[in-house]
């Protein structure tokens, strides 16, 4: 399957890794071509982030490998993309 985008919620300790530890580790998976680390809560022990990882055949494997080895842990999938593009989400209201 080619991942094209994938969103996970990831939880760090308060002190390792850093951000940049992390986008570091994500980068060096192949496949990957840019991420985007949003911090979303703190609190005494640890930090929530959102991560946007872009790019082509992306191995979810690896990537959580990658994560898990810098000592974060990856609480879950939000959005996953495939195929041969990408597809945006098309919000639709209510009336």
């Amino acid at each position: 399957m080619n991942i094209r985008r994938i969103v996970l919620d990831v939880d760090k300790a308060i002190s390792k890794p850093a951000v940049t530890e992390l986008a570091e580790a994500i980068c060096r998976v192949e496949g990957v071509e840019a991420v985007n680390i949003t911090v979303t809560e703190i609190d005494i022990e640890t930090v929530g982030f959102n991560v946007t990882i872009e790019g082509e055949n992306i191995s979810y494997p690896d990537l959580v490998q990658a994560i898990e080895h810098t000592g974060a842990a990856v609480h879950s999938i939000d959005q996953l993309v495939a195929g041969s593009r990408i597809v945006e989400e098309i919000k639709r209201g209510r009336t």
